[in-house]
């Protein structure tokens, strides 16, 4: 049975109610979730908060997304997953204040080692991005191994071991952030070279010692990558 929700954290509640869902086997593995629509109007909602719910538990884990055929619950170990303190507590607004994060502290990080980037490490930042290169080609490709990679080698060349920490304490989560991110350009070279071009203008910046530059190009990736996921705090912000 489905319980109508209040417009405080419509959200969350959602994602509440299809995570007890998945777990009592409602909705099974490899099932297709409804549509945004008939979700909407089983929620007596609109399809903006049911995007974003799905939109958390795909991030997640739970949910697999797959372009032009809907939603479907994964086929993972359930127990396993929904155990996760990672996973069942993320909420919609958690994951933006994590996406924030990450622009305010990468930002910084891409300026750290634009000044203090050795030769080496400036090689194998390359080295990830021509492995995400790669990927441009390869319409089944997601690319967000070699992204993780490009990303961790710039916080290694930043040198402040605090800021590196705290950046591999989310790595999990970093990780299926990026991964559902970049499946949303399969097939779509334009989109898949947009992003490595994003890529390629931090690692020039970085390469040529140009902090602020490195600093730009960082938070402008980032940003992206928070409109991707629908962070609503960036419309309040362009309103300010």
């Amino acid at each position: 049975m489905i319980t109508r929700v209040n417009r405080k954290k419509m959200s969350e509640q959602i994602i509440e109610q299809l995570k007890e869902k998945i777990k009592n086997g409602e909705f099974p593995p490899d099932s297709k979730l409804p549509s945004e629509n008939a979700l909407a109007k089983m929620f007596g909602v609109s399809r903006a908060p049911i995007r974003e719910a799905l939109s958390v538990l795909t991030a997640s884990g739970l949910v697999e997304s797959i372009q032009g055929g809907g939603n479907f619950v994964k086929k993972v170990p359930l127990v396993n997953l929904l155990n996760s303190t990672m996973i069942e507590m993320i909420s919609a607004e958690e994951l933006y204040d994590l996406l924030e994060m990450r622009m305010v502290i990468e930002t910084q990080v891409a300026a750290f080692a634009a000044e203090r980037h050795t030769d080496e490490e400036i090689k194998e930042i390359e080295l990830a991005l021509e492995q995400f290169a790669e990927t441009i080609n390869d319409e089944q490709a997601i690319g967000d191994v070699a992204d993780f990679q490009f990303h961790m080698s710039i916080v290694r060349a930043a040198h402040n071991k605090f800021l590196k920490q705290s950046l591999e304490n989310i790595g999990d989560l970093h990780k299926k952030a990026l991964r559902f991110s970049l499946e949303k350009n399969i097939g779509l070279r334009r989109k898949r070279e947009l992003v490595y071009q994003e890529h390629l203008d931090i690692f020039e910046a970085i390469k040529s010692r140009d902090s602020e530059a490195a600093a730009y190009y960082m938070k402008k990736h980032l940003m992206n990558l928070r409109l991707k996921f629908g962070d609503p705090r960036l419309e309040v912000d362009k309103e300010k």
